[in-house]
Parts: C-alpha cells; structure tokens; sequence
C-alpha cells in the first residue's frame, strides 16, 4: 500500500498527518475543499498532489491508482456542526457514504475513518467508557452524523475493503494550522498571550486528551496493521490514564507558566463529561500504536513553537486559529455560500 488519499489534509490534524505520513515513504494526495488553506501559521509539508474540492463532488477520478484511504474531512467539531444541521449531516454521513461505496467499487483496499469520542455524549463520569459495550448518546448534530457514519461504514467492511474507525480524545499539540478552539491548546495559548486562562465551566467535565503525532501514529497503524486486528473494528485514541477534568489540564498549563491566572467564570453547565478506555487499543494495536506524548510535553513543545513563530493575541483569538469564526469569515466574503460550498 504506497498511495494515500488523505481528506481534509488542509485542516490541523490533515497537516500534521501529511508529514508524518510522507516521513515514513508513502505517497500521499491530499483532498480539501480549502476552507482552512490560508490559516497557515508556520510552514507546512505539501503533499504530492493536491485535489481542491469539495466532499460531496468526489467522483472516481479523484480516486485513481489509491491504494488506502485516511478520512478526516468533515464540519469538524460540535460548535461547527451546530451552523447549519442539514449540512453537516450532507457533509459528515451522506458524502462520507458516497465516498466509501466508491472506493469499494473502485478496489480501493483500505478505509479509515476518523471517527469521535463525542458520539458518547452524556455519561456516568465514574465509569470509563469503552468501544463496543458502553452506550453511545451523541447530543449535537456532529456527534450523530459521525456515529451514523460510523455505523454504516462497517456494514461495508469485507475481505476486500477493510474498514476501520478511530475515535480519538480532543486533540492537543501544534502544527502548521494551529487550532486555538480545543481545550488544551487554548488554555495553553492563553496563558502564553495574556497569561490567563478562562474556564467558561465549574472546571468539573472529564475530558481524555491525545497529542497530534499520536493520533496519526493511530491513523497510520490503520494502514499498515493487518487486516485481521483492524477490519470492521472501532478504536478510542488516548493513552493510559489519559482522562483529566478541564481544571486538571488549567492547573498542569499553571505549573509551566506559573504566571498565568485560571478564572472560573461560571457562565455554563458543560453537560459532555466522559471518561474514556484505551485498553483496546493499547492491546490489540501495541505493535503499531505507541504514544508517546504526555500533556506536560505538549505544552513545552507548544510553547517553544508559539515563541519561535511570535504567535501573537490577535493570531489566538482570531480566525486564523478558530475555525467557526474563519467559517463565518468565508460567508461573509462570499467565499461560500449558505451550504457551504465554494463560490
């Protein structure tokens, strides 16, 4: 398996993946629609080819002499999902669908979907949640369409096209097109600009957390496990003990940047508490899946990057680094359209 289509290759995840990937031999093509091109805040890996286009236009010329499939496009998180329901169904399930049937048409062998840990919503925060057996409560539009998705693309799963899905913790950590609109980073960014951090919650929520390299270092090892430890199978993407309530993570920035204040405003009840298991993927996968970041050591290496690019207050807070405002952005300028589709 050489050729690599990677979807939504211009995103944070996609930018850091197409690196990784190209690292270590493969040839990757990168498929976006370019929402988020021009948020580039430190010098990106270019792909060996680029196919600016939208999700929902693929067709098989698109897919020519692929041999896997990494699939992260998509309205990317919970707040995004909530712009326009119908759409974010159309892009994150209906054209996901669409995609895969032709990739399995076209003998395509492998697809990996990346998945979310929101399709568990609402839960006993006590109790750590794991793939198969615990129950599944996705509460915004994103976290159903993912979990639909999820479900109909293993029903596609046979000898010959080997699905597999990942659903990884939110993600820390930088990269080329930084997002300032997760947790950690944002505390991170915000302790490194203003030196404070605010917390719209008590700080009580659970939330698992994983470093970007060890997310596609779990992408990846959906290319190249076998088939038999892989297909029609689901995965939680963390690392052991890797659950932290969102005041955990304030204080453990507060510790490198003892400067910064944490200010818990009270303002909402953040009713998506969960803690998550990583033990199948920490067994099944251990030969091809290791991570090695810890939250202390993304932030050190965040923060050296945000000194050696001199990320700014505006850069944090802007559209550059957040991705409904960039959205909102491109409506306005009539780079999209009420769909969200290109003009």
């Amino acid at each position: 398996m050489k050729n690599i289509l990677v979807t939504g290759n211009l995103g944070y995840i996609g930018s850091v993946l197409t690196e990784e990937l190209k690292s270590i031999g493969y040839n990757v093509v990168g498929f976006d629609i370019g929402y988020f091109k021009d948020c580039l805040i430190a010098k990106e890996t270019n792909p060996h080819k680029q196919i600016i286009k939208d999700l929902r236009d693929i067709d098989k010329y698109d897919l020519d002499v692929i041999d896997g499939i990494i699939h992260l496009a998509g309205l990317s998180n919970d707040p995004l999902g909530e712009l326009e329901k119908n759409i974010t169904n159309n892009i994150n399930y209906l054209a996901t669908m669409k995609f895969a049937n032709l990739s399995k048409q076209l003998g395509i062998k492998r697809f990996v979907y990346a998945s979310t840990q929101s399709l568990y919503g609402i839960s006993n925060s006590h109790e750590e949640l794991d793939e198969d057996l615990s129950k599944k409560n996705p509460i915004t539009e994103y976290a159903k369409s993912k979990w639909l998705a999820e479900i109909e693309l293993n029903k596609l799963n046979s000898n010959d096209f080997n699905v597999c899905s990942f659903r990884p913790s939110t993600v820390f950590g930088k990269s080329p097109r930084l997002r300032c609109d997760i947790v950690y980073n944002n505390f991170v960014a915000s302790a490194f600009t203003s030196k404070k951090i605010l917390i719209k919650s008590d700080g009580s929520p659970f939330r698992p957390v994983i470093h970007i390299k060890d997310v596609c270092m779990a992408l990846i090892a959906g290319l190249k496990a076998p088939s038999e430890l892989i297909a029609g199978k689901s995965f939680n993407v963390g690392i052991m003990n890797g659950n932290y309530s969102i005041k955990e993570l304030a204080t453990t920035v507060q510790k490198i940047i003892p400067d910064c204040d944490i200010q818990f405003m009270n303002e909402e009840n953040d009713p998506r508490t969960y803690k998550v298991s990583f033990n199948k993927i920490l067994n099944e996968l251990k030969d091809y899946y290791k991570p090695t970041m810890s939250l202390v050591e993304g932030a050190y290496e965040l923060i050296d990057f945000f000194k050696e690019i001199n990320f700014t207050k505006e850069q944090f807070l802007g559209s550059q680094t957040n991705r409904i405002k960039k959205i909102e952005e491109l409506m306005i300028n009539n780079v999209i359209n009420n769909k969200l589709q290109i003009r």
